[in-house]
């Protein structure tokens, strides 16, 4: 019996932790959608939301009752099974990412000796990540780049030229803006050292400048308006232009089909927003905080996980600003901007940052 216990403890453990952080990220994005509703209409001198609950704040659950309810209608002719696997395949590339995000520092100051059975014997930290894996980066370049599948095949399926239009211009998008993307991230691995994200916050820890935007500012503002563009985001919301494709993609989807790429949007927009904190803001890494409390302790483990979503969600309000605020680009732009600027300045930081490790350590 005890052995049984000692194998399953840590599958029970794991499976507790991809639970709170899985609850955590979608309470995240619920009130997301909720807080971009309400600072857009402070911004146009509205109010926004306030009948659900006080001040509104119960909007989020109304939004998912109203999608369970919903009649969920498909177009006659379409193509059913990849009509239905479309918006499965953008939510799950969507959210597999989260295991690999560090949440915090590892907690090393716990004694778990008093465990039952012997359940702590041997064991020194508490890590708060669900995996961590040496090639993370790639890791979450490469899954959420698999969530253009689901929009192009929602395109195609639904057998409507809106749809068809927008799948299209969202595969031309998200491709064109991966390789500037790409090719941002590349000087803060190559200042780390590492793929490993959690390696990549320890860098910026050793490092003269605390966090990489400021040796990689320009890898900073191509990462920021890619992110935009990989989002489907004003002012890059092409495949989705409502004054042109009715609602581009996702027009012929409804119910909760419609509420799995409405939640695939803000999951991919809190991803972004935690590579960009991680890569280029030293994640949770608060400078001059092991001054106060000590390494490894718990609440310097608080405090840092504290750190770190109110940098996300400075990220996500810097979103929800941009869409008050700017007009939407014409395609051509688009493009344009994606293959002759942003993708010739990412490459030349690439090579600014090979120049500049060099001279370093020759000097």
């Amino acid at each position: 019996m005890e052995q049984v216990i000692k194998t399953v403890f840590p599958i029970v453990i794991l499976f507790t932790g991809a639970t709170i952080a899985f609850g955590a990220v979608m309470g995240i994005v619920a009130y997301t959608v909720l807080a971009e509703r309400k600072v857009l209409g402070w911004l146009q001198g509205r109010i926004g939301p306030n009948r659900v609950g006080p001040w509104g704040v119960l909007q989020p659950f109304a939004d998912l009752f109203k999608f369970i309810f919903k009649e969920d209608i498909a177009p006659d002719k379409s193509t059913k099974f990849v009509y239905y696997l479309a918006p499965i395949v953008a939510v799950t590339a969507a959210l597999i990412p989260m295991v690999v995000y560090p949440f915090g520092p590892d907690i090393t100051s716990v004694d778990w000796s008093f465990l039952p059975f012997g359940l702590g014997d041997g064991v020194k930290r508490l890590p708060l990540a669900i995996a961590q894996i040496d090639v993370a980066v790639l890791f979450v370049l490469g899954v959420t780049s698999v969530g253009v599948y689901g929009i192009a095949l929602a395109g195609w399926s639904s057998n409507s030229k809106y749809s068809l239009m927008g799948g299209l211009r969202s595969s031309a998008q998200m491709i064109s803006y991966e390789l500037a993307m790409g090719a941002s991230v590349l000087g803060v691995v190559m200042l780390a050292g590492s793929l490993n994200l959690t390696d990549i916050i320890h860098a910026q820890m050793n490092s003269p400048f605390r966090w990489f935007i400021i040796p990689q500012f320009i890898g900073f503002m191509v990462f920021l308006i890619s992110a935009f563009a990989e989002t489907n985001r004003v002012p890059f919301d092409l495949p989705e232009a409502e004054t042109e494709l009715v609602a581009g993609f996702h027009t012929e989807y409804s119910a909760l089909k419609f509420a799995l790429f409405f939640m695939a949007e803000y999951v991919n927009m809190f991803t972004v927003s935690v590579m960009c904190v991680t890569l280029f803001l030293g994640g949770w890494y608060v400078p001059g905080l092991s001054h106060i409390f000590p390494a490894g302790s718990i609440p310097y483990a608080a405090v840092s996980v504290g750190a770190f979503f109110l940098k996300i969600f400075a990220f996500l309000f810097f979103y929800i600003w941009v869409r008050g605020t700017l007009p939407r680009f014409r395609f051509d732009q688009l493009m344009n901007f994606g293959w002759k600027f942003l993708l010739p300045v990412a490459i030349a930081n690439v090579v600014l940052t090979i120049v500049a490790i060099w001279l370093w350590n020759v000097l």
